[in-house]
């Protein structure tokens, strides 16, 4: 299983030999796709306006071909054909949920979109993708993915519908979420809670700390920042755990003791995020991107752009071509 909060002893090793070579290799793939993903369809603000909505219903998609699929159907294939054919069925996927989910709410619908991604986390990490997880070898993975998708709709209609919650405020909410989950089982392997031996008390206590995490920091940034800027941040913060701990796999921190090398990683995932958040607003005013659409495009770039460019190249192109022999 491929998946970004599992790093065996073997990985380990092949990360310490190789890192960080094959991630410089990779932002030959990352950083051109991401650019396109960003303002390739003619400049910044019509991009966030023509992908990203279907960028976003797509992260789902890549999620289950990538955490639950184990890269198939692509597997079935070699070197950068298996990448282009399970991009192609992202492509497709994403367009299609993207026409579902208008149909539905009438709206893009970013927000329901961001919450589905969230909450396939949630499932996949968080809760090990238990109880579907070993039931099978595909459907697994499309049952997650139809559970997200009833999950986050009825959540969404329950809350943004019915006027009882801003759809900033939940969208935003879902990205503050899915930081916490990446900071914890990304950036951090699931550390402490994978110490915990019994299943159910593990998972527990997972969903619990995570979603705790989540409410709190919402409530106290919430004070001071608008939503938009908080998913900015958040967005910002998911963008830089892949790049630091899925990307560079922890370099240089895989070379220190355990405690040293989880604070190191925070660290440059805190840099980073600092980075982003600061940069990318002062791109779209350079790039001339209308004020109202400045945080939206930053959250873009790193939610939807960067974060899903990182994954396609490591868990679904399998570092292709950087990887071949």
């Amino acid at each position: 299983m491929c998946r970004p909060d599992a790093l065996t002893p073997e990985a380990l090793a092949d990360a310490r030999r190789n890192q960080p070579r094959r991630a410089l290799a990779g932002l030959v793939f990352v950083l051109p796709v991401t650019a396109l993903l960003a303002a390739g369809a003619g400049g910044p603000a019509r991009t966030l306006e023509v992908l990203g909505p279907p960028v976003t219903f797509a992260l789902p998609i890549v999620a289950m071909i990538a955490f639950w699929w184990e890269d198939w159907p692509g597997s079935l294939l070699r070197g950068g054909w298996s990448g282009l054919s399970d991009t192609a069925l992202v492509v497709a996927g994403g367009a299609a949920l993207t026409l579902l989910g208008r149909a539905v709410t009438g709206t893009a619908a970013v927000p329901l979109a961001a919450s589905i991604f969230t909450l396939t986390l949630q499932l996949t990490l968080v809760g090990e993708g238990w109880p579907l997880r070993g039931r099978g070898e595909r459907w697994p993975g499309v049952a997650a993915l139809a559970v997200c998708w009833a999950a986050g709709l009825a959540v969404y209609l329950g809350l943004v519908r019915t006027g009882l919650v801003p759809g900033e405020d939940y969208g935003a909410w879902f990205a503050v979420l899915g930081a916490w989950q990446m900071a914890w089982y990304v950036a951090l392997r699931g550390w402490p809670f994978a110490r915990i031996r019994r299943r159910a008390v593990r998972l527990a206590t997972a969903h619990g700390a995570v979603l705790a995490c989540g409410f709190a920091t919402y409530a106290v940034v919430r004070l001071a920042w608008q939503p938009e800027w908080i998913a900015e941040v958040a967005g910002a913060a998911i963008a830089s755990v892949l790049v630091v701990a899925m990307l560079f796999e922890a370099w240089p921190a895989i070379r220190l003791t355990p405690l040293p090398g989880r604070s190191l990683v925070l660290v440059l995932v805190a840099l980073l995020t600092a980075a982003l958040s600061a940069a990318l607003p002062q791109v779209a005013h350079w790039a001339a991107v209308p004020e109202r659409l400045v945080a939206g495009w930053a959250t873009h770039t790193t939610l939807n752009a960067l974060s899903l460019a990182v994954i396609l190249h490591v868990a679904v192109w399998r570092r292709w071509p950087s990887s071949a022999s």
